[in-house]
C-alpha cells in the first residue's frame, strides 16, 4: 500500500473540494482503489457534485438534520460543536474509489470533498492510501 498525508485548510467553509489532490496522488500508480479517509472526530469525506448548488444544499440539509442549537450533551468549544462531533456518523470519514490507469473511476459529475462544519479547528489532515489491483 502506498499513503500519503495531505494538510487542508477548511476552517471558512463546509465543504472543501479534494478531486484535484486526489487525482494527483492516483496518477502514474496503474489500477487499484484509493481510500480517502480523515482521521479527525468531527469532519467526513463525501462524493457530490460540486459548483451546481451543491454546497449550499448540503449546508441547509445539515442544518435541518443537525441544527447549531446549544441542545447536544458534548458542548465544550463553539456553538454547535455538539453537531460536529455528530456529523462523521452521517457523513463517513472515509471513502474507497476505484483507480483505472491511474485515474480516479468517479462519475462526470463526481467531486470527492472534505465536509467539515468545526470552525475550531481550521487545518485538517487528510490521508490518500494506495492499493494496487
Amino acid at each position: 500500500m502506498e499513503s500519503t498525508e495531505i494538510t487542508v485548510r477548511s476552517g471558512d467553509r463546509l465543504v472543501t473540494d479534494l478531486t484535484d489532490e486526489l487525482a494527483q496522488f492516483c496518477a502514474g500508480r496503474g489500477d487499484g482503489l484509493v481510500n480517502v479517509f480523515v482521521p479527525h472526530a468531527t469532519a467526513g469525506v463525501a462524493l457530490i457534485e460540486t459548483g451546481s448548488g451543491t454546497e449550499p444544499d448540503l449546508a441547509g440539509a445539515l442544518d435541518r438534520l443537525l441544527p447549531v442549537e446549544d441542545i447536544y450533551r458534548h458542548r465544550h468549544g463553539s456553538l454547535g460543536h455538539g453537531r460536529d462531533h455528530v456529523l462523521p456518523a452521517f457523513v463517513s470519514p472515509s471513502v474507497s474509489i476505484p483507480v483505472l490507469s491511474g485515474r480516479p473511476a468517479l462519475g462526470t459529475w463526481q467531486s470527492v470533498v472534505l465536509v467539515d462544519s468545526n470552525g475550531d479547528n481550521p487545518v485538517r489532515k487528510v490521508r490518500l492510501s494506495f492499493i494496487e489491483g
